[in-house]
């Protein structure tokens, strides 16, 4: 296995759209590595730079110590698996997975010892002599991944490999990934659009945005320390809440204005300082929302005006005055929201994750508090986080 680098990478298409700018980032030899964003982010024509199937208009791709955004793909020594599995029908699972090694002369023994031990690894021993038409749709993406293994590439590049597979198949071979890929120790570039593929399975996570990379971090990094506000409306389901608040102070304290609820900050972040008489955008996760006890001092007052069962937890809509966060890092994230209501209303929707016990009734009037030390402000002119 080898690492893999871009430098300052771009992509420019004929008709002038900027795919990727400047792309700089270190896959290091043996890490998972998860790219994630929204449709058109430019991680998926990543991947493909890295595999030759694109050109590159700027910049440098190394694997190992080798550029190779220049050679061919055949020369690069990497392994894709595609979101269709790509199989050949009229192949039994063995020949599938043995395709690319006869295509490179490798002797038939050791095909045969390559495809029976990928094959044990990924539950299809007993599967070999079947055709894709006779597989499940999780068992033909284990193909897919066997066909990439047995070739010992220098790295595996997988494209949304699990999206046409339901719920509790995705789950399941979430799982299996990540332990194939820690047997292995392979270098592994892997791209969704599905935040929690992402934060479940990546060793760290590069979040991209119009081209651009955001924030590069593991997932607990990302969800506790996100650097702007995209990469927190990102990250994180459902997603964070935001809010604009008005920065003031109570004597030596600091304070943050919501509407007519003026909330006392116990440690706020030295940036803050900068910001008194300004108003940021506040954002808390649902998680770190709950009904406000006698002792909370961080609370405020809203209607429900929807309510979302999960079993273990109740998703609690609720609806409170104050002024919405209208940026487009939000708006683009949010793919649901009203951007009229978002850039003129004064109320603001907001969800909070609640015990069932804890839960609430539509249209009724709750107090909800949130947790000290777990809130998040961010310049409302940049986007970025107030550290």
């Amino acid at each position: 296995m080898a690492a893999v680098s871009f430098d300052r990478v771009e992509k420019i298409f004929d008709d002038g759209t900027r795919a990727l700018d400047a792309l700089s980032l270190e896959v290091e030899d043996g890490e998972f590595m998860v790219l994630v964003g929204p449709s058109g982010c430019g991680k998926t024509t990543a991947l493909r730079m890295v595999a030759g199937l694109e050109d590159v208009s700027a910049g440098e791709i190394r694997i190992g110590d080798r550029p190779v955004h220049d050679l061919p793909s055949r020369r690069r020594n990497v392994a894709m698996v595609f979101q269709n599995y790509a199989l050949y029908p009229h192949m039994d699972v063995f020949q599938n997975m043995a395709f690319g090694l006869r295509a490179r002369h490798v002797a038939k023994q050791e095909i045969r010892t390559r495809v029976d031990g990928a094959a044990r690894s990924l539950g299809l021993d007993g599967l070999l002599h079947r055709r894709p038409g006779q597989l499940s749709g999780g068992q033909r993406q284990r193909v897919a991944m066997g066909r990439a293994i047995v070739r010992d590439p220098q790295a595996f590049l997988m494209d949304e490999p699990l999206s046409n597979l339901d719920a509790k198949l995705r789950v399941q071979m979430r799982g299996e990934i990540a332990r194939l890929q820690r047997e292995l120790a392979a270098t592994t570039i892997y791209v969704t659009h599905d935040q929690v593929e992402a934060m479940t399975m990546g060793d760290r996570v590069a979040v991209l945005r119009r081209g651009r990379l955001q924030q590069c971090a593991p997932p607990q990094e990302l969800y506790d320390r996100p650097v702007n506000l995209f990469v927190a409306s990102f990250i994180g389901s459902p997603a964070m809440n935001f809010v604009e608040a008005a920065v003031g102070s109570d004597g030596d304290a600091s304070t943050c204005r919501v509407g007519e609820s003026v909330l006392p900050l116990a440690g706020p972040p030295p940036g803050l300082r900068g910001y008194a008489g300004r108003a940021v955008a506040l954002g808390f996760r649902p998680e770190h929302v709950r009904r406000a006890a006698p002792a909370d001092e961080l609370r405020f007052v809203g209607r429900v005006v929807l309510t979302e069962s999960l079993g273990s937890s109740q998703l609690v809509h609720v609806e409170l005055a104050g002024k919405p966060v209208s940026t487009d890092e939000t708006l683009e994230a949010l793919l649901d929201g009203d951007e009229t209501l978002a850039r003129n209303g004064s109320t603001v929707h907001v969800v909070a994750a609640l015990a069932p016990e804890d839960g609430a009734r539509i249209g009724e009037a709750i107090e909800l508090a949130l947790e000290p030390g777990r809130l998040h402000f961010f310049d409302l002119g940049t986007g970025t986080a107030i550290r």
